[in-house]
């Protein structure tokens, strides 16, 4: 069993951060004379209690050193934890929801997914809807530095790809905490210039506000029941195409452009897959909508782009009724579901990189069949891969498969179809939010599935914001064996 004194005390310190947190929604609520203002405070209370018990209780004055295994379980318990609390105000507020729902939505929230239960979005205090953008604000930060940090360290999914990369051969900053401190400054600029873009394109301050939160998360959480097809303003909608890339790109590399290498975005070989991938689908949409449902070239180009960014970057925007589209429509944007964005990103999904691995390893492996004599490496850019990461890809690609496989066939049991329980299991493990089909599709929420559904869902969406194998190797008795 792994000391847990380390892990308690960073998941007090975690909860005490959350509990800071809830101070906004509660003056939120305060400030627009909602009564809700008196839960938040509650919930500052408990868990702020909590937090500190944590910290006071675990506090080593000689400081810690985490293994492997301590970062496993501290990667998954931590989220657990911070999902469970922040449930809190959902479950105990006017809204009168139930600890499942509460749950589900605290989870969905934090994991970035934007999958909600919620209705009445329109008339729903502004305490929580600030705290629901604020989860996934706070998530999509959080997703950054564990991608950049933690899970290069724990070699998962071929992560370790980027260990070198952003540490040893490059050193953005020479310090962790240095990197970490700058990208959150960034983080926090594109929200801020991302607010101001909002309101200036016409939405109201509060909802700018919440907006630019998720955009930038890329969680996709929003103040209207029909989200951006409350709005039908171009201005705003070109907004969150352009904040929506930016969340679906590398932060360490707006870092690197502000220190000074200019180029080095488009250098990059994961944005130009990202951006051409985006391209493309942009290009077949908008021929398809044009072509066989005879909207007009201009609304074709904005329907289209608006909804394969949002669909890509896993933010789950909807501006309009993509079921309502036509099989290949669906199809497209369901594979653009799975694909994601890149790593070190808000994004979710598979990831670019690991398609491109995958390419590497396939064009390496048809050149060893018709040249079996020859000596061929697979490359990742100009650099030769390491030998553990096409594995752990393969790895990974087979994993995403089989819980795919296994959320689906138990959605299926509890009772979903087969539409709601195939693109069900493909939004939470790719942490997109909205699914297909009339219930939980864009037009939809998950509000009405049993309450089994749902943890299931919350359990996947844990499982791939955390990239598969953080949680499930908890799951293996070797891994609790001194």
């Amino acid at each position: 069993m792994p000391d847990l004194r380390p892990i308690l005390y960073v998941i007090g310190i975690l909860l005490s951060i959350l509990a800071a947190g809830m101070t906004v929604p509660m003056m939120v609520s305060f400030y627009y004379g909602g009564e809700d203002w008196k839960i938040f405070f509650i919930c500052i209370l408990i868990t702020a209690f909590f937090g500190g018990s944590l910290v006071l209780g675990n506090y080593n004055s000689k400081g810690f050193s985490l293994t492997i295994k301590q970062a496993f379980l501290l990667t998954t318990t931590s989220w657990i934890a911070l999902a469970a609390f922040a449930s809190l105000p959902f479950w105990l507020s006017s809204m009168h929801m139930t600890y499942t729902d509460a749950f589900f939505e605290a989870m969905s929230g934090i994991t970035t997914t934007g999958s909600t239960v919620m209705t009445g979005l329109d008339h729903t205090p502004r305490g929580i809807l600030i705290w629901r953008a604020l989860l996934q604000w706070l998530g999509g930060i959080g997703i950054i530095v564990m991608a950049l940090s933690v899970l290069p360290f724990l070699k998962v999914g071929g992560m370790q790809l980027f260990r070198t990369e952003s540490t040893e051969n490059e050193k953005a900053l020479p310090r962790a905490t240095k990197m970490a401190s700058a990208i959150a400054y960034i983080y926090l600029s594109f929200t801020f210039i991302c607010a101001m873009c909002y309101h200036a394109a016409g939405l109201e301050l509060f909802d700018a506000v919440a907006h630019a939160m998720t955009t930038v998360a890329t969680g996709g959480f929003s103040t209207f029941d029909s989200s951006f097809a409350a709005m039908e303003n171009a201005g705003i909608e070109l907004t969150a195409i352009l904040f929506m890339i930016l969340g679906g790109m590398p932060f360490l590399l707006y870092l690197k452009t502000v220190r000074g290498d200019l180029g080095v975005i488009f250098r990059d070989p994961q944005v130009r897959w990202f951006l051409s991938i985006i391209a493309a689908a942009i290009i077949l949409m908008t021929l398809h909508l044009a072509w066989h449902l005879d909207m007009p070239a201009i609304e074709s180009l904005r329907r289209a782009a608006f909804n394969v960014v949002s669909l890509i970057t896993g933010t789950g925007y909807a501006s309009a009724d993509y079921m309502q589209w036509g099989g290949f429509a669906v199809s497209l944007l369901f594979f653009l579901m799975v694909v994601g964005g890149c790593a070190g990103s808000t994004s979710c999904g598979i990831k670019i990189f690991r398609f491109q691995v995958l390419y590497a390893v396939t064009h390496t492996q048809i050149k060893k069949l018709l040249y079996p004599h020859g000596v061929f490496i697979p490359y990742y850019g100009k650099t030769p891969l390491p030998d553990d990461v096409p594995p752990s890809v393969m790895g990974f690609f087979f994993l995403y498969a089989l819980c795919f496989a296994v959320l689906a066939m138990a959605l299926s049991f509890v009772g979903l179809d087969y539409m709601t329980a195939m693109s069900g299991a493909a939004t939470a493990i790719s942490n997109v939010g909205p699914a297909m089909g009339d219930i939980i599709g864009p037009a939809g929420t998950f509000t009405s599935l049993p309450d089994s559904a749902k943890w299931m869902l919350s359990f996947g969406m844990l499982l791939g914001r955390l990239e598969l194998f953080t949680v499930l190797v908890l799951l293996s008795p070797h891994f609790w064996r001194r």
